[in-house]
Order: C-alpha cells, then sequence, then structure tokens
C-alpha cells in the first residue's frame, strides 16, 4: 500500500518531510499498514466498520488526487491538507502556496465533502492561484466561509473571485482584505454585491479602492468617468442580503464617498458597516448623516479617522436626530474637536426614540461643556455609553468581529 501511494508523487531525493505527509494519506483509509483487523463481533460492528472503511476510502481517494496533483504541477504538499480528514475548518494561511500550489490544491478540494471554512490568508496566490481556485470554490456544495486575504489578487484575481462566488449561494461569509484591490475591481465586487442574494459578510479593509476615474459595467450598464464608491453606492442600494460590510482602510473620498453614502440610505439589510480610514470628511459625513435619516436598520457604524470637522459632525448629527437603529456609532480620532462631539451629543439627546448603546469620541479632547452635557443626556439615556479621552468606559456588550480586523502584514502600524 506504501509504494502505491507514494508512486504518483515520488522524486528522487525525495525529502523526510514529503515521506510523512505520503504516509498520511495512506492511513487516511481506516489503519497503518501492519496493523492486524479485529474480528467482527456482530452485525452492527460489521456494518459500521463498512462505514468507516467507505470514509477512508473517499479521503484516500483525495489524498491520492492532492498528491498527483502536486506532482503535476511541482508544488510541495501541506501535510496539513492530508491530515484534513472530515475537518470543517482548513486552515492554509501563511503555508507559501503561491499560483501553482493553488492549481495543486484545487482539485481535491472540489471532491472535499467536509470543509466548510477554507482560509488560505496570506500565500501569495495572485491572480492565478484566484483563478486556480474559483472553479473550485464555484463547484463546492459545503464551503461557506472564505478568507483570501492578504493574496495581492489585484484586478484579475478579484474578477475570478467575484465570478465564483456568483456562481456558488452557499458561500455567505468573505474575507478579501490586503489584496490590492482598486478601480478596476470594484466594477466585479458591484456586480457580486448586484447577484449574490446569500452573500451575508463581506471583508474589503486594507485595499485601494479610490476616486480615480475608471470605466465600470454595473448590471450591464456601462458607467463613465466615476469612481468606485460611485460603483459600489448604486450596487449597495439594490443589495438584498449583506448584514456586515468592512471598508476600513482605504480611499473613499469626495463624490464617491457620498455616493456610497447614499446608497446606505436606500439599502434595507446592512446592519454593520466599518467605513474608517477613510476620508469621507465633511461632504462624506452630511451624506452620512442624510442617510441615518432613511436607515432604519443599520445598528453598527466605524466612521473614526475620516478628516470630519465640526461642520460634518454636526450635518452627521442631524440623521442622529430621527434614527431609531442605530445602537453603536465611533466617531475616533476625527478633527471634530469639543464642538463637534458638543453637537452630535445634542442630537442624540434630542431624539426620544435614539437607540444608541455606544457613543465613542476616542481621541478628540473635550471640554467642560461637553462633560456637563455628558451627565443630563445620561439621565435621559441611562444605557449610553459615551466613550472619551477624558472619561472612558467599558462598553459591556460584545462588538462583532468586523470591529477588530486582523493587520496585514503589510498594513501601518
Amino acid at each position: 500500500m506504501d509504494v502505491t501511494m507514494r508512486g504518483p508523487c515520488e522524486k528522487s531525493g525525495e525529502s523526510e518531510e514529503q515521506e510523512k505527509e505520503v504516509a498520511a494519506a495512506a492511513t487516511a483509509a481506516g489503519r497503518p499498514a501492519g496493523v492486524p483487523k479485529a474480528e467482527d463481533s456482530d452485525s452492527d460492528s460489521d456494518s459500521n466498520l463498512e462505514t468507516e472503511g467507505t470514509h477512508g476510502l473517499r479521503e484516500l481517494v483525495k489524498d491520492t488526487l492532492y498528491l498527483r496533483s502536486c506532482r503535476a504541477h511541482g508544488a510541495m504538499p501541506v501535510s496539513c491538507f492530508l491530515r484534513q480528514g472530515r475537518a470543517p475548518e482548513l486552515n492554509l494561511r501563511h503555508r507559501g502556496l503561491g499560483p501553482q500550489g493553488a492549481r495543486a490544491l484545487a482539485p481535491a478540494l472540489s471532491s472535499n465533502p467536509y470543509v466548510k471554512r477554507l482560509d488560505l490568508r496570506d500565500n501569495g496566490l495572485r491572480g492565478a492561484g484566484a483563478e486556480a481556485l474559483a472553479h473550485a470554490m464555484s463547484k463546492s456544495s459545503s464551503i461557506c466561509d472564505v478568507d483570501l486575504s492578504e493574496n495581492q489578487l489585484g484586478a484579475v484575481g478579484a474578477q475570478a473571485v467575484c465570478a465564483a462566488l456568483m456562481a456558488n449561494p452557499a458561500i455567505q461569509k468573505v474575507q478579501l482584505a490586503g489584496n490590492s484591490l482598486e478601480e478596476q475591481a470594484a466594477q466585479y465586487l458591484a456586480e457580486l454585491l448586484l447577484a449574490h442574494t446569500g452573500l451575508k459578510s463581506l471583508d474589503l479593509s486594507y485595499n485601494q479602492l479610490n476616486d480615480q476615474a475608471g470605466v465600470y459595467r454595473v448590471n450591464k450598464k456601462v458607467c463613465l468617468g466615476v469612481s468606485e464608491g460611485e460603483t459600489l453606492g448604486p450596487a449597495l442600494a439594490e443589495n438584498t442580503g449583506l448584514t456586515e460590510l468592512n471598508l476600513s482602510w482605504n480611499h473613499l473620498r469626495g463624490p464617491g464617498a457620498v455616493s456610497f453614502a447614499r446608497g446606505l440610505g436606500a439599502n434595507i439589510f446592512l446592519r454593520v458597516l466599518d467605513i474608517s480610514y477613510n476620508g469621507f470628511g465633511d461632504p462624506g459625513a452630511s451624506a452620512v448623516g442624510e442617510a441615518l435619516r432613511t436607515n432604519n436598520v443599520l445598528e453598527e457604524l466605524n466612521m473614526s479617522n475620516n478628516r470630519i470637522s465640526v461642520v460634518g459632525a454636526r450635518s452627521l448629527g442631524l440623521g442622529l436626530r430621527v434614527n431609531q437603529t442605530l445602537r453603536i456609532l465611533v466617531m475616533s480620532r476625527n478633527p471634530m474637536r469639543s464642538e463637534g462631539c458638543l453637537g452630535v451629543l445634542k442630537s442624540v439627546r434630542d431624539n426620544p426614540v435614539s437607540a444608541l448603546e455606544l457613543l465613542d469620541f476616542s481621541g478628540i479632547q473635550v471640554h467642560r461643556e461637553f462633560e456637563d452635557l455628558t451627565s443630563s443626556v445620561k439621565a435621559i439615556l441611562p444605557g449610553l455609553c459615551i466613550k472619551t479621552d477624558a472619561g472612558r468606559v467599558e462598553y459591556k456588550k460584545e462588538l462583532l468581529a468586523v470591529w477588530r480586523p486582523s493587520l496585514p502584514a503589510s498594513a501601518p502600524k
């Protein structure tokens, strides 16, 4: 049996590590070589052994397919995939697969019915690797959670991944952080938002989605001279399924930020939105404030580090005067000064049906007038936590993971 398994990937001078990986595939069928088969005690045992043997044979076939594919593509087998068995999560992050490793993995992944969460973060897949995995992702009946962050996918990879996701409605969560996604990738992301109604969570943080002019085809219509925000905004308005979106650490600003905010106003599904570390500025903040007047679904909004001044903060506050669903608002590290914080807090005070539970002004120095208003507001809304550098408070409820994205290796510290 051992010789049969080693044949497909056998090379002269084969390393000890490869021999261990090949041996792992041989033992996946059920029992190690040389161990005698136990006597069956009854018919139930016969049935159980037969079932286990079927599963073992299936895994053996999968491993054999993977090893043959590794040899065909000149890729080193990854031992943890050979040990995968029927585990629901396949974690291959930081393995240095590259495009060839992805090509070798794709056929075996297509035939694996157990993997629900696929983690391939930081593997240097690039566009070619994404194209190789696209077929596997589009055909898989089990995968529902995919992490392809930090793989330099670019526009080519984005196109392949988005096409695969649109072909597979079972995938509900996708992470594409840190993939050098720019203006050309925006059209594929917009098409994904329009077509994939089953997608619930999308992470596009640490990319270069910005306001550069371009030509995009959205919903079979050609849009000339529009930015990514102007492309993603209308798509967000029409999306019918996404509940979490992370666009932090991009370059959304100007008209693109305004257009995106307008899309938010029309969206009726999104609950969690992180647009921190962009450049929304006062025009973008004003547009978000307008969106909050009509949006009755959004619960958590992070707008920290967005160049919002006193003017933008007061405009945002106009939406907070009537919004009934927002529970968490993070406005930290914006140049809005104490006056801007005061304007936002006054708007919350004037809203008798406000649902706010956490208002975060970290990194902004506030004056005595703000502290006095805080005391009066807490008398009206005792459940509201107001976080400032002067008076830090611990928010008791657990924030969703979208507020704590892991930093890509290339991200600024």
